[in-house]
C-alpha cells in the first residue's frame, strides 16, 4: 500500500526488464544520474533524486502500457511498437509518441528462409507455414502480398486468394524451419550470425529497428518527461562524441576548423606566443583517428582526445 502510495506523486518511467536492451538501458539512466536501488524481486524501484519510478516490463508490453496512459516514459524498439499498432493504431490521445531515436539495438525485422531451399522471394511463402513472435506485423506483411497475387481456385470452391499461415513462438523461431514447423520465419537479426548458424538465409525485411525513447500523449507531468528526455540525449550525443584540442599556428587555423568544425563551430582561445592558437571541438567519436591524422598533417600539435560524459 505505501509502495501504490508513492507512486501516485510520481513520473512512471517503463524500462526492458530483461533482454538485448535491459543492461544498455541501465547505464544510459546510470548516465542521467537517475539514481535507483532495485530490490531482486520487484520490478518497480523508486529513484532516489527524482519524482519518477522505474517501471520493469517485458519490452514488447511497454508501448500497450504508455499508449494506454498508464505509464509517462518508455524505451523499446522501434519494432515492439510497430508491432503494437499493427493492431491498435493510434488516435489523438491514445498510442505513444516517439521522443528520441537512441541509436542502440539496431536490428532488422526479416523473412527468413532455409539456405539450401528453393525459396528466394517472399511471394513464395504465401499460403504456406511461417512462424514468428511478431504475428501482427507478419499477418499484416505477408496480407499485402496475398492481395497483390492472382486468385486462384482455391480447395476445387472457386476462386480466391491464398491465405498464409501465421503461427506465435515466443523463442527458438530460427529452430522452426529445421523442425519441419514453418516453411519460412519472421525474425529480428542483428549480426545475422544466429541466422546463418541455423541454416537460413533473409530474403526480405519487415522494418528496421533500433531503441527508442516513448512518450505517453498525456504525461503526468510534461515538464519532468523533457527534462527526462534532455538528459537522456545528452547521454548519447556524449557517446558518440569526443573532445579534440589542439594547438594550431594562426596561418592553419582556417585549414584546421575544416577538419574539425565542431556540432557548432570550434571553440578558439588566444595562447601567450601570439602566433599561435588553441582550439577545442566535438568530434565523431568513430572519425577520431581519422581527424588526427589530419590535423597532424596541417601542423597542429599537442592534440588531445578526451572522453566526454555528458553533454546538453
Amino acid at each position: 500500500m505505501d509502495l501504490v502510495n508513492h507512486l501516485n506523486d510520481r513520473l512512471l518511467f517503463a524500462v526492458p526488464k530483461k533482454g538485448r536492451l535491459h543492461q544498455v538501458c541501465l547505464d544510459l539512466l546510470t548516465g542521467s544520474d537517475i539514481q535507483f536501488h532495485r530490490h531482486s524481486r520487484l520490478d518497480i524501484a523508486l529513484v532516489k533524486n527524482l519524482p519518477l519510478a522505474l517501471v520493469f516490463l517485458p519490452a514488447a508490453d511497454i508501448p500497450t502500457f504508455v499508449g494506454e496512459g498508464r505509464v509517462d516514459l518508455g524505451i523499446t524498439g522501434r519494432d515492439q511498437v510497430a508491432e503494437h499498432e499493427a493492431v491498435t493504431p493510434p488516435t489523438d490521445t491514445t498510442g505513444v509518441e516517439e521522443v528520441l531515436d537512441l541509436e542502440f539495438g539496431r536490428c532488422k525485422l526479416q523473412v527468413q528462409v532455409p539456405e539450401n531451399g528453393q525459396i528466394t522471394r517472399p511471394e513464395e511463402l504465401v499460403g504456406r507455414n511461417i512462424v514468428t513472435s511478431f504475428t501482427n506485423l507478419a499477418e499484416a506483411y505477408f496480407k499485402k502480398l496475398e492481395d497483390n497475387g492472382k486468385e486462384i481456385v482455391v480447395n476445387g470452391e472457386g476462386k480466391g486468394r491464398l491465405r498464409t499461415t501465421i503461427k506465435y513462438i515466443g523463442g527458438s523461431v530460427e529452430a522452426a524451419c529445421a523442425l519441419g514447423v514453418a516453411d519460412g520465419i519472421v525474425d529480428l537479426v542483428e549480426s545475422g550470425e544466429t541466422m546463418r548458424a541455423a541454416g537460413l538465409k533473409a530474403i526480405s525485411t519487415v522494418i528496421e529497428s533500433t531503441a527508442i525513447l516513448i512518450r505517453s500523449k498525456r504525461p503526468s507531468d510534461p515538464k519532468l518527461v523533457d527534462l527526462i528526455a534532455s538528459r537522456i540525449r545528452g547521454v548519447i550525443t556524449a557517446q558518440k562524441y569526443v573532445l579534440c584540442t589542439y594547438n594550431i599556428h594562426r596561418e592553419k587555423l582556417h585549414d584546421a576548423c575544416k577538419i574539425t568544425p565542431g556540432k557548432r563551430a570550434p571553440t578558439v582561445n588566444a595562447l601567450e606566443d601570439t602566433v599561435w592558437v588553441a582550439v577545442s571541438a566535438m568530434v565523431e567519436r568513430k572519425q577520431i583517428a581519422l581527424v588526427m591524422d589530419e590535423l597532424s598533417e596541417v601542423g597542429a600539435c599537442d592534440v588531445i582526445v578526451t572522453k566526454i560524459e555528458n553533454t546538453r
